[in-house]
């Protein structure tokens, strides 16, 4: 009998693949379910973006496989965006790898670092790829805990334990701003995190899609901390900043060493980027300053306003201070937990929203918003679950 690999065995189907089958029959009956629960931007990229892409797929020689590395155009782009928003010199040359979407990062550098048994320091809270991909590859993964009453800043106190703990850690992921919590990056965060990671030889990888979606002030970057670029990296993302999810351009930068090891991993798995994407990409990245927030935050800030009057409506508190393109909010105490209300809210008022347990154990009594609707539809979801909640006890569990 032919039988699946034993990896299989520590990982399920992800969440919103399992769940998008529902709601797409959902849709197929005619019961049109609003979608607040995906963060895929849905608005376009800059003129200038599309208008570069469509230049260079005319050109006859535009076709052919390109350096997995990526375009010199590219890494240069890369690296004056981070020396213009983030004030972060990098080598174009020696410390960016332009990449299929950050996500494929968070692949290529566990395999690079992390040698099946060893560890990994995870968030819980936070993004289920870190674990899932972690166990995939046979480490072992270690939770240290985000929460509320900390601003969902890690707890350097059981950091220090779990690393007496356990002394073959090798890869620390953080992520701010922080997804799905909304936390902001804070210099003194990563001050310690450099200082820890330093300590006892982890590498620290902070992911930083976040950065310039309802992030009022200076841009941090885990690199911006003197001595980083010793231990730690840094993922970023064209999908949330430059609206552009399903191109897949992301990069991972820092220390130098590490990024020839991740390339050895991806020159093995992959045969680059089609031309057109990555030159178009760079033109993004010099995008003017009006088009990040009179277009794009613009939107996004209106759309919170709406996510925030769902909260209310729902008996759900949050901090208004969190930055990024959700809302995270804590679910009043009579459900058992996020999915409850989730479901209840899919169900009968078809509106789609994630429940926080699917982060972590720290997420059981938190919902997350997505920002990425249209207007309309942010209005009609207002109709439904005001619609709904008006007509029931909002005391009484529901099933």
């Amino acid at each position: 009998m032919i039988r699946p690999a034993d990896r299989l065995n520590q990982i399920q189907e992800y969440y919103f693949s399992r769940k998008l089958k529902e709601v797409a029959r959902m849709n197929a009956e005619g019961r049109d379910v609003i979608s607040l629960a995906i963060g895929s931007p849905d608005m376009p990229p800059s003129k200038e973006t599309t208008e570069t892409l469509c230049q260079v797929a005319g050109q006859a020689d535009a076709h052919g496989y390109q350096p997995t590395m990526g375009t010199p155009e590219l890494r240069g782009a890369m690296s004056r965006f981070y020396q213009r928003f983030y004030g972060v010199t990098l080598d174009p040359d020696k410390e960016i790898l332009p990449l299929i979407g950050s996500k494929e990062g968070i692949l290529h550098t566990t395999l690079a670092l992390v040698n099946p048994g060893e560890s990994v320091l995870v968030p819980n809270p936070g993004y289920p790829t870190y674990t899932s991909l972690s166990k995939i590859l046979g480490a072992r993964v270690i939770s240290y805990d985000l929460q509320a009453d900390h601003g969902w800043q890690p707890d350097f106190a059981q950091l220090e334990r779990l690393a007496a703990d356990h002394d073959d850690i090798k890869l620390m992921w953080v992520n701010y701003p922080n997804m799905p919590t909304g936390g902001r990056a804070r210099p003194e965060t990563f001050r310690r995190l450099v200082e820890f990671g330093s300590t006892h030889g982890i590498v620290v990888i902070n992911d930083n899609p976040y950065s310039f979606i309802l992030n009022e002030g200076e841009k941090h970057s885990l690199l911006q901390t003197p001595g980083a670029k010793a231990c730690c990296m840094e993922l970023n993302s064209m999908s949330k900043s430059h609206n552009m999810p399903g191109w897949r351009v992301g990069m991972l930068a820092g220390n130098e060493d590490f990024i020839q090891w991740t390339l050895k991993i991806k020159s093995n798995i992959d045969s680059g980027t089609f031309r057109g994407i990555q030159l178009a990409a760079a033109r993004a990245m010099d995008n003017t300053d009006a088009w990040h927030t009179e277009y794009n935050i613009a939107h996004y800030a209106r759309r919170r306003r709406y996510a925030e009057e769902i909260m209310h409506l729902m008996g759900c508190t949050f901090d208004p201070s969190q930055a990024g393109m959700f809302l995270w909010g804590r679910i009043p105490d009579h459900y058992a937990d996020s999915e409850q209300l989730t479901e209840h809210v899919l169900q009968e008022a078809r509106v789609f929203i994630t429940p926080g347990m699917i982060f972590g154990t720290n997420g059981t009594r938190y919902i997350r918003i997505s920002l990425c609707a249209k207007d309309d539809r942010f209005v009609e979801a207002i109709r439904r679950i005001r619609h709904l909640f008006a007509t029931q006890d909002p005391a009484i569990p529901h099933q």
